[in-house]
């Protein structure tokens, strides 16, 4: 059997970018937010209901998690909707919740 060279580290740049995506998921509060808008869009007020935060704290995550391109918007009217796109994030955020629960 001929033994392969590992493979190469990630280069600094690309760890960054990986370690600030786990970083989203790094607070209990951004993961409930995550957790609600992972199936459908919602608005800040109905998020807010949903995780027990006040507005202001679900606004401060959700900008958080834009500026990490984790999340978009869509504005109705004055209404603000927050949605994830990116089926990668969806992916990943249901398999951490699988492994999560299977080590129950």
């Amino acid at each position: 059997m001929l033994r392969s060279d590992p493979p190469p580290a990630l280069d600094e740049h690309t760890a960054a970018h990986v370690a600030e995506l786990f970083s989203a998921f790094s607070d209990t509060s951004r993961v409930r937010i995550l957790s609600a808008i992972v199936e459908r869009e919602l608005n800040v007020n109905t998020l807010a209901e949903l995780v027990g935060l006040s507005e202001s704290a679900v606004s401060h995550h959700l900008r958080g998690l834009r500026q990490m391109r984790l999340v978009q918007t869509r504005r109705e009217g004055k209404e603000v909707f927050y949605r994830i796109v990116d089926p990668h994030i969806i992916t990943l955020f249901n398999q951490g919740i699988d492994h999560v629960r299977s080590d129950r």
